[in-house]
């Protein structure tokens, strides 16, 4: 990243940080969380970057929101990000910043984790197709806004929703939901892409039961399910994930490549099906938490 100074001031009034479905009344022990279907970005962040918008968006998780929607209509509350991936990522802790992006961090010598390191801290510095998205250094005051009218927002609201549902029902499940490149879903030796791919931590954020009865219900779906490969869980699945509080978390995978055209971010023509089975596997795991004993 060059020397030069990349500054803009974004008026957050105009921005609807998230959406969210069928929250007044909660009707299972469940809530749907998710993080990085958002599409939309500030103008004057447009006009400061230096790729483009598609190039923005090839970080997203591009129609999840959609396919999820289904379940959530059956009465499990949902919440969806409406700020693009690129401006602000809700799935990494607050701390996960590098302070050689800006020209006025104050402290340089901030420890940093693995995907910090790489660009893809709670601010990224790179796009999918790992180029720069900014030509210059930031100002650490925009980003401290950028995570007070977006990250916190988001946080708030989401914990807001798995209180509500711990008060009625005494435990909660948060399923983070997101979507993962075709090209990483080739890993598996024995031939078979990974279709669903299920984080709980290695075992640590949910009750087996749980995790096994969705990777069930999606494998009865013919779906290819894999637990914690190639993602365990993320940002959101640790921190949500509160044992004692019997607050349980559990991130599903699924394999673009299944509903949409990577490139071109278009939906294909299974788009509805996998939405169908996505969907009628979440109202599944939800029927079944309303007997499950914690």
């Amino acid at each position: 990243m060059s020397e030069k100074i990349t500054d803009f001031k974004v008026n957050y009034k105009k921005l609807k940080i998230f959406e969210e479905y069928n929250t007044s009344e909660i009707n299972f022990p469940m809530v749907l969380s998710v993080p990085h279907s958002g599409q939309t970005f500030p103008d004057e962040f447009l006009k400061a970057v230096k790729i483009s918008l598609d190039e923005l968006r090839s970080n997203e998780d591009t129609f999840v929101d959609e396919l999820v929607k289904p379940a959530s209509e059956a009465g499990i509350p949902m919440i969806s990000m409406n700020i693009g991936r690129a401006f602000v990522d809700v799935n990494r802790d607050k701390i996960e910043i590098d302070p050689a992006m800006f020209y006025n961090h104050p402290q340089k010598d901030t420890p940093m984790g693995r995907r910090c390191r790489v660009g893809l801290g709670v601010i990224h510095r790179i796009s999918a197709q790992n180029n720069n998205i900014y030509d210059g250094l930031l100002n650490y005051e925009e980003v401290c806004e950028r995570l007070k009218n977006v990250y916190d927002v988001y946080h708030k609201r989401l914990q807001q929703l798995v209180d509500k549902c711990v008060k009625k029902f005494g435990f909660c499940l948060l399923v983070d939901c997101h979507s993962m490149p075709s090209k990483i879903c080739s890993i598996m030796n024995d031939g078979k892409n990974i279709e669903f791919c299920l984080g709980n931590l290695f075992e640590q954020s949910c009750p087996d039961d749980l995790a096994n009865f969705l990777k069930n219900e999606l494998e009865k779906r013919n779906y290819h399910t894999t637990f914690n490969c190639p993602y365990s869980g993320a940002f959101i699945t640790f921190n949500f994930c509160q044992p004692r509080r019997k607050i349980f978390t559990l991130q599903v995978e699924t394999n673009r490549s299944l509903y949409m055209e990577e490139n071109s971010h278009k939906k294909i023509n299974d788009f509805q099906k996998v939405s169908t089975d996505l969907s009628a596997s979440l109202k599944a795991l939800a029927q079944f938490l309303l007997d499950f004993k914690i």
